[in-house]
């Protein structure tokens, strides 16, 4: 594609970096026969290629963003399904990401707008008020349906009540921060271990059951004092300067680990926090204070199943003997490039797993698009689903929270993270979602 940026307007990185994405793109059109809005939309504004098209002119002009612009890419999801399959290499989402910047620096949003995004801004990245929240959500649940009929901002409202728990989840029983030790007599390892933000206040089990089966293994897991929540969430509301404060100080905190008594790896079970802190080097490239410890964070950066792909489990205990569906999240495919390792490891584990038909278009969550876009998430949600029941499961695996919260919407399937899964067949508890099922088996046998 050509560009024809200025000289002056080169000399910011975020331009210049842009500049770079939209030259490798040769408008062939491979993105949009995997992008789920324009599968579902029909709109070439609503493809990667017709994004991309409105990005440059808005950049290119150096005009403030509009109305039209805002629509397209909000409705933009950051699957990333649109790298997956661009045969020129075109970086989409630190397009997308300079895109959005630009919007919230130049366009002022309608005031229930930017009422919702500042309240999703100051709740969900902060452990104590989601727990707050939910506990406000329990009573307005009712009501999720009655607002969502209304239209416009209510029905937005309607959709973040709805993916409320009917009951706000229990503490996890290894929360942090801490040091959890090895179980083993010799120590294999040390690994750092992301809380999150959302994930331990809607599933707390997903930590507690990784920190059991690495224990297990051998390996120590520390969970530092100062970590905050990775930033991705902000981040994708264009908020630059939140999620850069964000990446800094989880820096600090795991600059210091490693530097005092040593990282192998900084372990991450919500596949969208790992897309975003395998980013830290670029997204802090211009800050020279943080540039190099960001790089380093970034390459010590791994989702769980990538890294227990390299350790020994040993053999599994049981045979569980369940058919698993494994619902690749976006930024685990897209984000991570992480597909086979998930899978391995649950075969491994003694699951017979099934790839689920469409799976690389996106079941809606998206971090906060399902609250804010509600309408094509559920009907994402809604495909996700019928693909997911074709494969006739026993349960549903995955890597992410927020799959995990949408897709249980919309199925009595028990879902669960693959972590939950693998640390119940080596040897820890059975999670408690999987009860009806093995009663099933047990008397249908």
């Amino acid at each position: 594609m050509q560009t024809n940026f200025t000289a002056e307007q080169l000399k910011d990185s975020h331009v210049a970096a842009s500049e770079k994405i939209l030259r490798k793109c040769v408008h062939c059109g491979f993105c949009t026969a995997t992008c789920p809005t324009f599968t579902l939309l029909g709109d070439e504004l609503d493809s990667p290629r017709g994004r991309i098209y409105l990005i440059k002119d808005m950049l290119e002009n150096d005009r403030p963003a509009d109305k039209t612009i805002v629509k397209h890419i909000d409705r933009c999801l950051s699957c990333l399904a649109c790298m997956t399959t661009c045969p020129s290499g075109v970086h989409y989402m630190h397009l997308v990401d300079h895109a959005r910047i630009h919007i919230e620096k130049t366009y002022k949003r309608p005031f229930a707008d930017r009422l919702m995004r500042s309240v999703l801004a100051f709740v969900l990245p902060y452990p104590k008020r989601f727990r707050l929240a939910l506990i406000g959500a329990y009573f307005g649940r009712p009501f999720a349906g009655l607002l969502k009929m209304m239209g416009g901002p209510l029905a937005r409202m309607g959709a973040m009540l709805e993916l409320a728990p009917a009951k706000a989840p229990g503490r996890g029983q290894l929360e942090g921060p801490g040091v959890f030790t090895a179980e083993s007599p010799k120590r294999k390892g040390r690994v750092a271990l992301l809380s999150g933000c959302a994930q331990p206040v809607l599933n707390p089990g997903i930590n507690d059951a990784t920190i059991r089966l690495l224990r297990r293994a051998g390996y120590e897991i520390v969970m530092p004092k100062g970590e905050v929540c990775c930033g991705a969430l902000v981040h994708h509301m264009g908020k630059e300067e939140a999620s850069l404060e964000n990446a800094r100080r989880n820096v600090d905190v795991w600059m210091k680990e490693a530097e005092g008594e040593g990282l192998d790896a900084v372990l991450i079970t919500a596949s969208g926090c790992g897309t975003t802190i395998k980013d830290y080097g670029f997204m802090l490239k211009d800050d020279p204070a943080y540039a190099e410890k960001a790089a380093r964070v970034s390459a010590l950066a791994k989702d769980v199943t990538e890294f227990l792909t390299g350790v020994d489990l040993g053999e599994p205990p049981m045979k569980p003997g369940l058919t698993v569906a494994y619902h690749s999240a976006c930024s685990m495919q897209h984000g991570q490039k992480i597909t086979r390792q998930p899978k391995d490891l649950l075969k491994a584990a003694g699951f017979a797993v099934k790839d689920v038909p469409e799976g690389h278009l996106c079941c809606g969550s998206a971090g906060t698009y399902n609250i804010l876009q509600p309408e094509i998430a559920r009907r994402l949600r809604d495909r996700k689903v019928a693909n997911i029941q074709k494969t006739r499961p026993d349960v549903i695996a995955t890597g992410n929270i927020g799959c995990m919260t949408q897709i249980g919407l919309g199925t009595e399937i028990p879902i669960l993270h693959t972590a939950e899964l693998l640390d119940w067949v080596y040897g820890g508890p059975q999670p408690e979602s999987l009860t009806p099922v093995l009663q099933q088996r047990q008397a249908a046998e």
